[in-house]
């Protein structure tokens, strides 16, 4: 019988590989592309202890975020509404291929509500698990700030043009973006209606030129394309400023998810 190894997991996107040794058995391919909606999907798995499981259905959106422990979130998050349950966690999301094959568009996740399920994206599969084989754990960009997404409420408090980015509330202290030329969080309060809202921050509108309207697209950026070391350049609008200035920050490594530690 094969016998499996843990050799790598990644909490922050609930992603592990196991080394099995004794089984032949042929790969699937991993999906480049982020599927269309309304694409058809299999979820393989093994839900309340039915081995070899199949539920299919559609993906029903694409770039969710989910929440996770730490207070990060996973980015690019793939959504079904084929059955996910207890089990199913692991298996691979399938979808059909030209040539009569299949390929990988996600990895099962978890159930949020009835027919709606997720699945952490290929793209994030493909960028974390390499990292997972050679070393056992995958280090994620960090640029400790704290963002709200320009409403329009926060646009009309901030003098804002455009409801599109993202509001850098705070920034913090012996955080990667806090250098003197780095960015700049919100430094008081003005009430919009009957809300008090943050103002004097820079707003991110993209990074390394890729347009950036909100905060899961912030993070999907820095995490599908960053890594520790490396500098993101970010356009920002600040204050009383009516043209874009690039701030040039480099990327620290996101603090373990406490209570985790590397495999190796």
């Amino acid at each position: 019988m094969a016998g499996g190894a843990v050799v790598g997991t990644d909490a922050d996107t609930d992603l592990a590989v196991v080394r099995v040794e004794g089984m032949d058995a042929e790969p699937l391919p991993v999906a480049s592309d982020v599927p269309e909606p309304g694409r058809p999907v299999a979820a393989l798995g093994n839900p309340m202890g039915l081995d070899g499981s199949i539920t299919a259905g559609i993906v029903s959106g694409v770039n969710r975020s989910m929440a996770m422990r730490g207070g990060f979130s996973v980015p690019d998050v793939v959504q079904t509404d084929a059955a996910i349950n207890p089990g199913n966690s692991g298996g691979p999301l399938v979808t059909a291929t030209d040539d009569g094959g299949y390929e990988v568009v996600g990895v099962n996740r978890a159930k949020g509500g009835d027919n709606i399920g997720f699945a952490v994206s290929a793209r994030l599969l493909a960028r974390v698990v390499p990292s997972l084989v050679a070393d056992g754990v995958h280090r994620h960009p960090y640029l400790r700030v704290r963002t709200m997404d320009v409403t329009p409420a926060l646009a009309e408090a901030n003098g804002l043009l455009e409801t599109d980015g993202v509001l850098v509330v705070d920034v913090g202290e012996d955080g990667p973006a806090a250098s003197d030329d780095g960015l700049r969080g919100c430094s008081r309060t003005a009430v919009v209606g009957d809300r008090e809202l943050p103002v004097g921050g820079d707003v991110i509108v993209a990074a390394d030129g890729e347009p950036v309207r909100t905060h899961e697209e912030l993070v999907r950026h820095l995490i599908l394309t960053g890594a520790p070391g490396e500098t993101v350049a970010l356009s920002v609008y600040r204050e009383a400023e009516t043209t874009r200035r690039v701030v040039e920050v480099e990327l620290a490594e996101r603090p373990a998810t406490a209570g985790t530690v590397p495999v190796r």
